[in-house]
């Protein structure tokens, strides 16, 4: 059976916070002004450059698929894989089980689960098939460039082992990106959206920025490479994204025994906590990255349901309006890296 820590609801949960400093806009000269009308006095650099390598990978893994003729196949293949009946399907049964077993009650349509939704179908019909080009460009600069990783004497290891080698790698690679998210400014200003989410589901999964799979698919896509030499085997993608959703289901699952071995709800809203700072629990599938590297921090059963969320609410967030704005905030929310005048501290 699924082990659950305490269900209580959160004195925060669907209500805007008070008392959360505002920043006021610069008097400097602007120079770009976001779709929302307000004012943006100046860019910030690395997230400007962080577009432009994204951009290009996508451009380079987008060209090496049409010379193939495999640019249409690709794209309607990554939808059926990252977007197809498997991964919705599993999104709605967690959504099921959020509403029998909930970690934090709130109401369905809670404006952080519109603007997680929101999210979620950006990631069906965009960002399923732009991360798959980041994909492809990735391996075919690791060919290009570094032929010599590829582990020839894998070949002859069974199919069964070298797919759960690969999955356990790619997890290791995406468990020091996202370490690395949290240790550079430049990647947490693209990271911070994810860990804006003060209303946790399954649907917070799909709440990232673009530019924070940049890193992600460079590192993760070495092992693909190195023992698979590229080519993902089938259903590998798919499980592994269902993996890493059912962390941010809003349940207090601990998983049991298993909790030991894959990341769990109660485990990974830990990480998302408002007063832990995003500095435990950084497993997206497996928890013993997290052991290796003293990060892990076991949900205590019968503890209090912790908040999320990120303090003072330095970035645009829905809960904030006295009112619904559900484009407005998601526009402001995918602009806010590039401004010069937004968070430029670590969550501490």
């Amino acid at each position: 059976m699924i082990g659950q820590a305490q269900v209580q609801r959160s004195p925060w949960s669907g209500e805007a916070r008070t008392g959360v400093n505002e920043r006021s806009e610069s008097d400097a000269t602007t120079i770009a002004r976001d779709m929302t009308g307000s004012v943006t006095t100046r860019l910030y650099l690395p997230s400007i450059l962080l577009f432009g390598v994204t951009g290009w990978l996508v451009v380079t893994g987008a060209l090496a698929l049409r010379e193939r003729g495999a640019l249409s196949s690709t794209i309607a293949s990554s939808r059926e894989e990252l977007a197809g009946p498997i991964v919705i399907g599993f999104v709605l049964v967690l959504l099921a089980c959020e509403r029998f077993w909930p970690a934090e009650a709130r109401k369905v349509l809670a404006r952080g689960h519109v603007q997680d939704a929101c999210f979620f179908l950006l990631f069906v019909t965009v960002m399923a098939p732009f991360v798959t080009i980041l994909g492809v460009a990735s391996a075919e600069l690791l060919h290009r460039y570094t032929p010599w990783i590829t582990v020839t004497h894998t070949a002859r290891w069974p199919r069964w082992l070298l797919v759960g080698v690969t999955l356990i790698a790619m997890d290791g690679c995406n468990w020091l990106a996202h370490r690395a998210d949290h240790r550079f400014i430049p990647l947490w200003r693209v990271h911070a959206l994810h860990h804006s989410q003060e209303e946790l589901s399954v649907l917070t999964t799909f709440r990232v920025h673009p530019l924070v799979h940049t890193a992600s698919f460079l590192l993760a896509t070495v092992p693909v490479v190195a023992l698979l030499g590229g080519s993902i085997a089938p259903g590998l993608i798919t499980v592994y994204l269902c993996l890493g959703a059912l962390p941010h289901a809003n349940v207090s699952w601990t998983l049991g025994p298993l909790g030991k071995i894959f990341v769990s709800p109660a485990y990974h809203r830990l990480h998302h906590a408002i007063d832990r700072s995003g500095e435990v629990n950084f497993g997206i599938v497996f928890v013993f990255w997290d052991v290796l590297a003293r990060r892990a921090v076991s949900p205590e059963r019968g503890a209090m349901v912790c908040r999320t969320g990120l303090f003072d609410r330095p970035l645009p967030v829905e809960q904030a309006p006295a009112r619904p704005e559900t484009a407005r905030v998601l526009i402001r929310q995918l602009l806010e890296p590039f401004r010069a005048d937004g968070q430029q501290r670590f969550p501490m």
